[in-house]
């Protein structure tokens, strides 16, 4: 280790021991002990370029063991990415620059959102894979760069990175160099508490390369070696394994269990500070020397991105191709090719979902992705565009097997990888299994699209479960996340449109059994999120609802005519785009003046927000074929009607004062 390694590396735990004390909240151990890995990654191995740190081609840093963050954001100090030494000091503040977990899009130089432990790993595989889409399309001088990360024992206790795992080895990733802190330390204790796993035979097993450092995590040269070794590999993952000693080199927490949390207060910190030649009465203490050298390191890539410009400036190929696939768009004219369907066609929402898949896919260049082994009933299936597979990067259909976990969190790392619109499905139900990721995937603001099909006790004879009923609910309060659940096929091309075109992402809330085209749904307004569909002179009342239910609910508003009342018909595909919409619309679409019923095969919770009552369903679903369940449980003309008419009941009788 020479002078500026070791005086860099001093800086670095100065700062992982200074910002969370002064927080008097973060963990500071782990900080301290990967220092000297970080170092390494950032000053040796990677390439980035600090003023410009969205260049296309940079590698991409993943952080899995994000409570650690102090240690990323030390690194991005130095190699200026634009935080700076106050931004340190205000570690874990409101509205500060450094959170408590990193975030994307809320620090420069983040790429990813870690949070829960393991994600990051999953991340790591989407953006993987996007890599080698982009290589092999584009070719090798555009796109040609790694992926690396940091986990620890944590990380690899959790299912969703074993998961990850298993597809990256099946894949052959071999962009991917993942770095693990085998430190023996978790916030209860040793791992030998619940651990015992022999994590280089696991990940063998899986097919990945494995490179065992063993406990000289201290050594620099030793550190490089075993990830250069790492990146000569380019047909597995590779797991570089280390054993550091956690709170190093404080004299009494370092190796403890307590030194994963905040544990190093004002005495030891100065003694930490004096064992390493910084300043002790100095808090958050910068080497300007130091400093200035880690600046230049921070900006040497710019050499390389400029040439990487200049290569996409000359670059011979279908530019415009190129051009949308990075900025996550479609081609000039996109739009027009969503399909149409024909009133009185009567299609599951999931096979038009997949109708509209397939004629995008053509001029959305970033649409990519497939089903948890439930491709083709989820309506994720992408036909004439290949396989992604170690013979064909260019495959544009993935094949992710039961991995619902980290399907969702690798829809996350290529979504924020740029260069792909993530497109992955299961059934609504195991929308469950999902769910830590699609939350990251909304705080994230990643362009991925979440189909989730099979959407309502009308799956029928599986039973309760695979019916699902709290799980809209439960979607819907995410925030930022678009849930959108079109009535019939013309909706559903329409979401697609808000899909691909809007920010962020959306979830798909799709049908099995088959629905009518309805008139109207083809005026494309699906995207104010409610409308009128059936308007009606004198309405007495307005029945609302979303998916299959608005035809339901269509043949209550003949129902009731007949018997005379008038009654008007609202879809409902999106909250979320509804709650938009300006408060003039959103009365003259439920209106104030006329009671109003909401209709969904689903938990009622959450509609109050919307009407005055709600045909739900609070109760788990029955093994029976869907109409008959739907039937059972109300979910019927007959029924919307009779609800309707007591409704208005309830509302023109006035109310007897008791005596």
């Amino acid at each position: 280790m020479n002078d500026f390694d070791g005086r860099a590396i001093a800086m670095i735990r100065g700062f992982a021991m200074d910002a969370p004390h002064a927080a008097r909240s973060g963990h500071q151990g782990t900080a301290m002990a990967l220092a000297p890995l970080a170092h390494v990654l950032f000053s040796r191995i990677m390439t980035y370029d600090a003023a410009n740190p969205d260049w296309p081609d940079r590698d991409r840093f993943v952080l899995s063991a994000g409570h650690a963050s102090i240690l990323h954001y030390s690194l991005l100090y130095l190699a200026g990415f634009g935080l700076s030494l106050d931004d340190l000091r205000q570690f874990r503040q409101w509205a500060s620059a450094t959170p408590g977990h990193p975030e994307v899009g809320h620090t420069a130089g983040v790429e990813v959102t870690t949070g829960p432990l393991g994600q990051g790993v999953a991340n790591m595989v989407g953006m993987a894979i996007v890599e080698e889409q982009m290589r092999a399309r584009f070719g090798a001088a555009l796109f040609d760069h790694g992926v690396f990360g940091i986990c620890g024992d944590g990380d690899l206790s959790e299912g969703v990175s074993h998961e990850a795992a298993s597809l990256a080895g099946h894949l052959g990733l071999g962009k991917i160099v993942l770095c693990y802190d085998d430190n023996h330390v978790t916030i209860d204790g040793g791992t030998e508490l619940a651990l015992s796993d022999d994590a280089a035979a696991r990940f063998r097993a899986y097919g990945w390369h494995v490179v065992e450092l063993g406990d000289d995590a201290e050594n620099l040269d030793h550190l490089e070696a075993g990830i250069r070794q790492a990146m000569q590999v380019t047909n597995q993952p590779s797991l570089v394994i280390l054993r550091s000693t956690i709170g190093t080199p404080a004299p009494h927490s370092a190796g403890t269990a307590a030194a994963h949390g905040y544990s190093i207060f004002a005495e030891e910190i100065a003694a930490t500070k004096a064992i390493m030649g910084l300043p002790e009465d100095q808090t958050f203490f910068v080497d300007k020397e130091i400093l200035e050298q880690y600046r230049q390191i921070g900006v040497r890539g710019g050499v390389q991105r400029q040439t990487w410009q200049a290569r996409r400036n000359a670059f011979a190929g279908n530019r415009e191709l190129l051009d949308a696939q990075l900025s996550g768009t479609g081609m000039a004219g996109w739009q027009d090719t969503l399909p149409s369907f024909a009133v009185g066609d009567s299609i599951a929402t999931r096979q038009a979902s997949n109708a509209t898949l397939q004629a995008l896919t053509a001029v959305v260049p970033g649409l990519s992705g497939g089903g948890a082994d439930l491709t083709g009933n989820s309506g994720t299936a992408i036909a004439d565009h290949g396989v992604f597979s170690v013979d064909d990067r260019r495959g544009r259909q993935i094949y992710f097997g039961v991995r619902e976990h980290a399907m969702a969190a690798i829809a996350n790392g290529m979504a924020l990888h740029g260069g792909a619109i993530p497109v992955v499905g299961t059934f609504l139900v195991f929308a469950d299994y999902m769910r830590a990721a699609v939350r990251l995937s909304a705080l994230s603001g990643a362009h991925a699209i979440f189909v989730w099909s099979h959407d309502s006790v009308g799956v029928g004879e599986d039973g309760p479960t695979h019916q699902p009923v709290e799980q809209l609910a439960s979607l819907r309060a995410i925030p930022e996340l678009r849930v959108i659940r079109p009535a019939d096929a013309n909706e559903t091309a329409a979401a697609w449109k808000v899909a691909i075109g809007s920010p962020g992402p959306t979830a798909l809330i799709l049908t099995r059994q088959n629905t009518p085209v309805l008139e109207g749904t083809e005026r494309g307004e699906l995207a104010s999120g409610a409308y009128v569909l059936r308007e009606t002179a004198g309405a007495q009342i307005t029945l609302v609802a979303s998916g299959s239910e608005v035809a339901v609910c269509l043949a209550a508003v003949q129902q009731l005519a007949v018997r005379g009342v008038s009654a008007r018909l609202v879809s409902m595909p999106s909250w979320e785009l509804f709650a938009e919409m300006p408060k003039q619309y959103q009365t003259s679409v439920i209106r104030q003046d006329i009671p109003s019923l909401a209709v969904e095969a689903a938990a009622s919770f959450g509609w109050h927000r919307w009407v005055d009552e709600v045909l739900a369903i609070d109760r788990f679903g029955a093994s029976a074929p869907g109409a008959v369940v739907m039937r059972e449980y109300g979910i019927s003309p007959e029924n919307v009607a009779t609800r309707a008419f007591e409704l208005l009941d309830r509302q023109t009788t006035p109310e007897v004062p008791a005596p």
